[in-house]
């Protein structure tokens, strides 16, 4: 049980999957194929949600990605891929809604992008509009406000009465304003609408990470509907990473938020799901939820020349990863075993016996044996040129042994 006390807030369904209240923290994702193409994109879809992503988020963004939606729902549900689907509207979206009833049947949710819903006297009725079709529906709606398309009207609006305050607020303070505003207006505009308190998620999406932790900060205080977190263009490799972790982790310690996707533009040529992984990592580190087991390993050092420690904690990490989906359907509680790869004898030992399975190699000028702990106590001493395989199946043994298996109820459910 984490320690961290989430911030009370209403609880919205997505088809099969809870967001907020006392539900996990769930953990979503973005298609980056073309929607239109029916197969491609249920393909990356039953990717990312083998890779552990809850919810995954379409863009819909034509009349051929919104005649795709569909197909894509029946081809997901022959291939056994259960993740809910939640369509990205912008500009256009009530018209598609309105031309592609099957499109607004098939999604489990709607995002909308309140600063993209229209300009001057459209703004209003297309936002209707596109509220009215989720109410039709039964679809929850995601109001999903940017920095990078805020409102025009009400920034302006803002602005002009920043002008005449005896105390004028800077730039920054009016924008992180706007973005709150706009969120929490058109909510309550929805709600005006017809659209239940139940069935609204906000996020409030900036590219800076202290502007992210204010901004969430002034939305958590002010309302309780759930939240979705998230840096928007968090950026490539290290720098996405970091920035993510950075802004979520401090909200997250702080009880805020429900539901979250870290936003990394992959390398060229790149694997989609790293941001299903980073997410995932970042809630379990933080205590807030177990997704798989974690590998405890050394970084090196001149006493860990041999590679041999890297190879095998990297080999047991892709192990584990590729064998979760199974041992998931197969054992309860697996997810939150410990595993350690150690390279000497300085803290290997011991952090071997903190770990439910671990082994410590011998470091240079040691011994060439390494002896492999369980649950505390040291088992066996392995030695020669089969380490690696060796300690592989020992966990394999361990996993079989320890962990009790699931009904056979259970195991079509976690399927």
């Amino acid at each position: 049980m984490s320690p961290i006390q989430r911030r009370p807030c209403a609880q919205v369904s997505i088809g099969p999957v809870r967001v907020g209240g006392t539900a996990p923290i769930v953990v979503q994702s973005m298609t980056n194929t073309d929607t239109a193409d029916a197969e491609g994109t249920a393909l990356q879809v039953k990717s990312l949600a083998r890779a552990g992503s809850e919810l995954v988020r379409l863009t819909v963004n034509s009349a051929e990605a919104a005649a795709a939606v569909p197909h894509i729902r029946d081809q997901l549900d022959r291939m056994g891929v259960s993740v809910p689907l939640i369509g990205d509207f912008h500009f256009n979206g009530h018209k598609l809604l309105r031309e592609h009833p099957a499109c607004a049947e098939a999604l489990a949710k709607y995002r909308i992008n309140p600063g993209n819903v229209g300009r001057g006297s459209k703004r209003d009725p297309q936002f209707a509009q596109m509220i009215e079709t989720a109410c039709r529906y039964g679809k929850p709606v995601r109001i999903g406000v940017n920095w990078g398309s805020l409102d025009q009207d009400l920034l302006t609006r803002l602005m002009d009465e920043n002008s005449s305050s005896s105390r004028p607020l800077s730039a920054q303070q009016i924008m992180r304003n706007a973005v709150v505003l706009s969120a929490l207006e058109s909510a309550r505009r929805a709600e005006e609408l017809g659209l239940a308190h139940d069935r609204i998620i906000l996020s409030a999406k900036v590219s800076g990470v202290q502007d992210l932790i204010a901004i969430y900060g002034d939305l958590a205080a002010r309302c309780d509907y759930p939240l979705h977190l998230g840096l928007t263009e968090a950026g490539m490799g290290s720098k996405g990473i970091v920035a993510s972790t950075a802004g979520m982790s401090v909200l997250l310690q702080q009880g805020i938020g429900d539901t979250i996707r870290v936003s990394l533009t992959p390398e060229p040529g790149g694997d989609r799901t790293q941001e299903v992984i980073v997410a995932q990592e970042i809630l379990q580190t933080m205590g807030l939820r177990s997704f798989l087991p974690l590998v405890t390993a050394c970084p090196g050092c001149g006493r860990t020349t041999s590679t041999v420690f890297q190879e095998l904690a990297q080999r047991i990490q892709t192990h584990i990863r590729h064998k979760m989906p199974q041992w998931r359907r197969e054992y309860e509680g697996v997810e939150e075993m410990t595993v350690a790869v150690m390279g000497c004898v300085v803290n290997g030992p011991g952090e071997s016996k903190h770990a439910n399975i671990g082994i410590s190699l011998p470091g240079t000028g040691e011994r060439p044996v390494a002896p492999v702990y369980e649950d505390g106590e040291k088992t066996v001493t392995l030695k020669g040129d089969h380490i690696a395989e060796e300690f592989q199946e020992l966990l394999e043994q361990y996993v079989a042994r320890k962990f009790s298996r699931k009904s056979a109820a259970s195991e079509t459910a976690a399927a």
